[in-house]
Parts: structure tokens; C-alpha cells; sequence
């Protein structure tokens, strides 16, 4: 089974961290894979597949967009 974990709608990035502990995530070459495949797409196509809102397939878009498998 898959899960998928979705992250806070805000994040803070201002604060630095208590640890400097962290895992890799076990799925970091099929997420590159998809998002590689995500990029091609226009936000219209975004919003309308992941059945989201214009305003937030634009935000994806841009996560897609920046995203970086380091």
C-alpha cells in the first residue's frame, strides 16, 4: 500500500530545525520521474488533473517547476 502524506498548507521556513537528523524518501527516483513528466504540463492541465482549483494548479505548477531531486 502507498500512502501519500500531504505537508501543512503553510510551512515555516524561518525557523531552523532541532535536528539535523533526517531520512531519504524511498520513492526519490519515481518522484523525479513523475515530476519530470508533471513539468510538460500548463497549469490549466494541472488544475484539471488533480481536480484543484486554478489558483492552487498555478502553485503546483511552480512546485514542479522548482523542485530539485537534492
Amino acid at each position: 500500500m502507498l500512502m501519500v502524506i500531504s505537508p501543512a498548507k503553510t510551512l515555516d521556513f524561518d525557523t531552523l530545525p532541532t535536528t539535523s537528523e533526517h531520512t531519504t524518501p524511498d520513492f526519490l527516483d519515481d518522484s523525479a520521474e513523475l515530476i519530470e513528466q508533471l513539468r510538460e504540463m500548463s497549469p490549466q492541465d494541472v488544475s484539471a488533473l488533480m481536480k484543484i482549483s486554478d489558483k492552487l494548479g498555478n502553485l503546483n505548477f511552480d512546485r514542479f517547476l522548482s523542485w530539485d531531486k537534492k
